[in-house]
């Protein structure tokens, strides 16, 4: 990932509806979900919610598929975390110990081995 296109991906979701939406499609892995659902959910009129969807889809960020007559949109989580990884890139000046507590702050949900479900404390 290229810094242009992580200024649009953050661009995106500067925007309270759209980083809403973006949560949601995150939680609602890897099902996703219908875009009207996604409307009903946050209380966004259709027109408005179509919009924003197009935003974000153009970062690449979310992606959307046809099913029958609904289209149903997901995160792109491998966009996701190209987007982590161009953050991170640099972290902590090639000292990965000072680094460790931040990426395992960005992975307690979802241990390798199992589903990518909520960890409760």
């Amino acid at each position: 990932m290229d810094s242009e296109q992580a200024i649009l991906a953050f661009a995106a979701l500067a925007q309270s509806t759209r980083l809403d939406v973006f949560r949601l499609l995150v939680e609602q892995e890897p099902h996703g979900l219908p875009a009207g659902e996604v409307a009903r959910r946050l209380a966004v009129p259709h027109n408005t919610m179509s919009t924003h969807l197009a935003v974000l889809a153009r970062t690449g960020l979310i992606a959307s598929e046809r099913q029958s007559r609904a289209i149903i949109y997901r995160a792109n989580l491998p966009e996701v975390g190209e987007l982590a990884r161009f953050l991170l890139q640099n972290c902590c000046g090639g000292r990965p110990e000072v680094c460790a507590p931040l990426i395992a702050e960005l992975s307690p949900c979802c241990p390798p081995a199992t589903s990518c479900e909520p960890v409760h404390d």
